[in-house]
């Protein structure tokens, strides 16, 4: 029974923070992590993911109509393959923040290149 608890997959803001945090911050601290370094309203309803130095576990949080709704997962053996990019934050959609938490590595993976043509002749 997998996916029970998981984000959506129709989420178009997910934003993964790139450094690693302290774990042991808990919604007010992420919150106070979202307005005060990356400048955003952690109200909108969007989910930003954390992770710890040793990418083993992860933190979800977003805002849901009343309350924040905060997602922890900590892996058994593996690491999550976190993206290695020079930005802070990186957009993501509720598809790749579930195949990061399956254990893909989201920064490999590419989709087919777009083909424009004028003609079929």
């Amino acid at each position: 029974m997998t996916g029970v608890m998981r984000p959506n997959i129709g989420l178009t803001q997910v934003y993964l923070y790139q450094p690693s945090i302290d774990f042991r911050k808990s919604h007010l601290g992420l919150c106070a992590l979202i307005e005060c370094e990356l400048g955003h309203n952690p109200f909108t309803g969007h989910l930003y993911a954390f992770t710890n130095k040793r990418r083993n576990k992860i933190k979800c949080l977003f805002w849901e109509d009343n309350g924040f709704v905060l997602y922890y997962k900590s892996l058994a053996e593996d690491k999550f393959k976190w993206p290695k990019r020079g930005e802070e934050v990186i957009t993501l959609t509720g598809q790749q923040i579930n195949w990061l938490l399956d254990g893909y590595d989201i920064s490999a993976m590419q989709g087919y290149k777009k083909l424009q043509y004028e003609s079929v002749f």
